[in-house]
């Protein structure tokens, strides 16, 4: 599998995503809201862009819940992660409840139109960060972590590989990647005390197949921000964390990775500092440049993990309201609220 996940324009491919789609390096496609139309629909493009591909591709959409879920018409509202406390009026276990059980929805409904994998779930903080907020499961790390693997459990119950964002921590920085480059001035010793805890957490519950870093300067570490950065990825998180699953860049497109320069130069630091899958998004020409000119290559390692990360069921939006799982699930929630 090729180390490059690009998106499609519309609703159904054009001849030039086709053309993309077949190129080896690329291996992965994310799809948005721009490519929803209904969940037919939906499933006839996944096909469309499996047989595009050719091969093996890893498709993905972030569907987290909230303001971050694709899909919607049809599908089940997934309310923000950092909503749950609140309609459980305070009570953990009911919360944990909730959260199995919208993750085994969001998997089953997301999968059942032919996609892999969703971004999910959050695992920063609730604290001071403008694009994170309610994202996140709560403020504190103590409730954050079993929520998230209760999540986590629905997650896999489906069938799901959960890849968990944005690491170590984006919560305790202001500014928005999308935007900005944000700077987090603290020590190693005070972001392991605190945003690091839930990922570490997951890690050692070796609940998560993927991570994706985020477009931080942690200066106390590294000058680099963490998705370029080998000090994070490789002797942090691969040798101090022993993680041996899918390190997803976050979208190269991002204000919060033009410091290391264009396109090619953010793609080749990424896969040098030990990204599995690159991602180029919103840009068509960004893609094209990187796929034209970028010194990366196609990773044995890399390849072998994200293998690992397509969906082994054969699960079709027209069966899902026969699933028990999802006839159980959706009565829950709709009893609760």
């Amino acid at each position: 599998m090729g180390p490059i996940m690009l998106d499609v324009q519309d609703t159904s491919l054009t001849a030039e995503d086709k053309e993309l789609l077949a190129h080896p390096l690329v291996g992965g496609c994310i799809l948005f809201t721009r490519n929803y139309h209904s969940p037919q629909q939906m499933s006839a493009l996944t096909q469309e862009i499996r047989t595009a591909a050719g091969d093996d591709i890893l498709l993905a959409v972030d569907h987290e819940g909230g303001r971050v879920q694709r899909f919607r018409e049809h599908f089940t509202a997934i309310p923000a992660m950092g909503k749950l406390c609140s309609l459980a009026k305070e009570d953990i276990t009911r919360a944990k409840t909730l959260a199995q059980q919208y993750g085994l929805l969001m998997a089953l409904e997301v999968q059942a139109v032919g996609i892999d994998i969703s971004f999910a779930p959050v695992l920063d903080i609730n604290g001071i960060s403008e694009v994170i907020g309610d994202r996140a499961f709560h403020q504190q790390t103590d409730i954050i972590i079993p929520l998230a693997a209760a999540f986590i459990d629905g997650m896999k119950t489906a069938g799901m590989a959960a890849t968990g964002k944005h690491f170590p921590g984006h919560g305790s920085v202001k500014e928005d990647s999308h935007i900005a480059l944000p700077v987090d001035g603290r020590t190693f010793n005070e972001i392991a005390a605190l945003d690091l805890k839930p990922f570490k957490a997951m890690l050692d519950d070796g609940a998560l197949s993927a991570l994706m870093p985020a477009h931080v300067i942690y200066p106390d570490v590294d000058k680099l921000g963490v998705g370029f950065s080998a000090v994070w990825l490789q002797k942090i998180l691969r040798q101090t964390l022993a993680f041996d699953g899918v390190i997803f860049s976050d979208d190269l497109s991002m204000e919060g990775a033009a410091v290391i320069g264009g396109y090619v130069e953010r793609a080749e630091a990424a896969q040098q500092a030990g990204c599995d899958m690159l991602l180029v998004c919103n840009n068509r020409a960004a893609a094209v440049e990187v796929i034209d000119n970028a010194n990366i290559s196609i990773d044995p390692s890399s390849s072998r993990r994200l293998g690992k990360l397509l969906k082994t069921n054969d699960t079709v939006w027209s069966g899902l309201m026969k699933d028990p799982r999802w006839q159980q699930a959706s009565r829950f929630v709709a009893d609760f609220l």
